[in-house]
């Protein structure tokens, strides 16, 4: 009883630390609506705007479960906060996938990785007859782009591993407590790790 009203504490504690997060992700959209790139410009303030919602929806349902609020839809307002999640990190994700065919592109017209590439078909005949070559080239110049720009990696990683939780609550893609759990744990790394290191954070 003494561990679940702790746990109970704590997590209403990291609610109200989360209170200030709508107004950073209102203020984040608007940064990222005078963006020059069109794609960036859309996907970005889609993802800040769906935050913020899933925040709003968030404190409600906190302030629900201290008694603030009585008479709302508990299950509504959980799932609408959890399409708002899903909704944001599906644009993040889709942010990441147009960067990485921005740095394929500019890395295929480099003259070094041309010959980078040239290099790697001879040294690897065998796999080049077996594999379809364009398929074997393009597998190249992905890892080539993610080595050289490992921030792009690693919040496609992050949040792929964030994807999981929405989706298991949606009902769209059913898994058990311990892959969410560990896919959260990976997540968190992954951020603390951005946090640690800020040339690893994506931007914008």
């Amino acid at each position: 009883m003494k561990l679940q009203s702790l746990e109970s504490n704590m997590s209403s504690g990291r609610k109200l630390f989360r209170l200030g997060n709508t107004i950073n992700s209102i203020d984040a959209a608007k940064r990222t609506l005078v963006l020059s790139d069109p794609i960036l410009r859309c996907c970005l303030t889609v993802a800040n705007l769906s935050r913020a919602l899933y925040f709003i929806c968030d404190n409600v349902l906190w302030a629900r479960n201290i008694g603030l609020v009585r008479d709302i839809n508990k299950e509504r307002w959980s799932l609408n906060a959890t399409r708002y999640y899903f909704v944001s990190l599906v644009m993040n994700l889709t942010r990441d996938v147009y960067m990485m065919a921005q740095l394929m592109v500019q890395r295929s017209r480099d003259r070094c990785y041309q010959q980078k590439l040239h290099q790697h078909l001879n040294e690897n005949p065998d796999v080049a007859c077996v594999v379809v070559p364009q398929l074997d080239a393009l597998v190249f110049l992905l890892i080539e782009c993610l080595k050289s720009n490992p921030a792009v990696a690693l919040d496609t990683v992050k949040n792929l591993c964030d994807l999981f939780s929405p989706l298991d609550r949606l009902g769209v893609y059913q898994t058990n407590a311990g892959v969410v759990g560990f896919c959260g744990l990976l997540s968190s790394l992954l951020g603390i790790l951005s946090v640690l290191k800020p040339q690893l954070k994506i931007k914008p």
